[in-house]
């Protein structure tokens, strides 16, 4: 009977504790790989992808975006998620990238943009993806999935600080081309 109260303790224990060091488990284990992911992700995508066209181009530089040439646009059948990691599948559903019911129909990784196939990728959604390009731009790629993720569990999707900044991209340059 001691030995159940005794091994019950410890797993309560272990239990607070790890609830407790979740987001130490996140930044220290998670999003380093998701972080190594992304990088390749952005390097398969500048080798395939397609540069921006003319009036694409004319748009990003007015978005800022310093470096536009680099811009790479990849149709894909499903925006890339490294569903094969066990943990980041389970961190993207609560996160909400992933999940039933849940199309994502763009996603930017570096200087590539991942396109759903059949998604319409209008000026203003072009607008919205080239300002997370713009947002790589100004810091860095790991530390704009650092941000992202913490900002997704603070505010959720709509609210989060990086997400209106590019809405504000969709409205501004909601004019058709």
């Amino acid at each position: 009977m001691k030995f159940i109260k005794f091994t019950t303790l410890i797993l309560v224990v272990a239990i607070i504790v790890a609830i407790l060091s979740y987001q130490k488990v996140i930044s220290k284990i998670l999003l380093p790989q998701y972080i190594d992911w992304a990088y390749e992700t952005d390097r398969q995508g500048l080798e395939s992808g397609t540069p921006l066209n003319a009036q694409e181009l004319s748009l990003a530089t007015d978005i800022g975006i310093q470096n536009s040439e680099k811009v790479r646009i990849v149709y894909v059948d499903e925006v890339p998620f490294p569903y094969e990691n066990f943990a980041l599948k389970t961190l993207g559903e609560a996160l909400g990238f992933i999940g039933e019911g849940i199309i994502n129909n763009a996603q930017v990784f570096g200087y590539s943009i991942y396109v759903r196939n059949g998604y319409e990728l209008n000026r203003p959604k072009l607008a919205h993806e080239l300002v997370h390009v713009l947002q790589i731009e100004r810091t860095s790629l790991d530390h704009l999935i650092t941000q992202h993720f913490s900002d997704l569990a603070e505010y959720g999707y709509d609210k989060a600080p990086l997400e209106v900044e590019a809405f504000k991209a969709n409205k501004d340059y909601a004019a058709g081309w």
